[in-house]
């Protein structure tokens, strides 16, 4: 839950071209980390468990890779 709402604070102060290019998709991956989490806690069998747990990592790796871009881009500073 954390991760998402760090993210929407940092992409909401962008300007427009940014938060099309970069933002939109990282806010939505980051905040899809907790929300396969819950749809996976929420499932009964072991197995729907599971792969909602592979879902949230794979959305945990998009999203560091919206971070690592936005670095690249000079678009975040890496001491906050």
């Amino acid at each position: 839950m954390e991760i998402g709402e760090k993210v929407n604070e940092v992409v909401e102060k962008w300007d427009w071209f940014k938060k099309k290019t970069v933002g939109f998709q990282w806010v939505e991956s980051s905040d899809s980390i907790a929300a396969n989490i819950a749809e996976g806690v929420g499932r009964y069998f072991f197995k729907k468990k599971l792969v909602f747990m592979y879902y949230s990592r794979g959305s945990l790796l998009e999203s560091k890779t919206w971070l690592q871009k936005s670095f690249n881009r000079k678009w975040v500073d890496k001491s906050k």
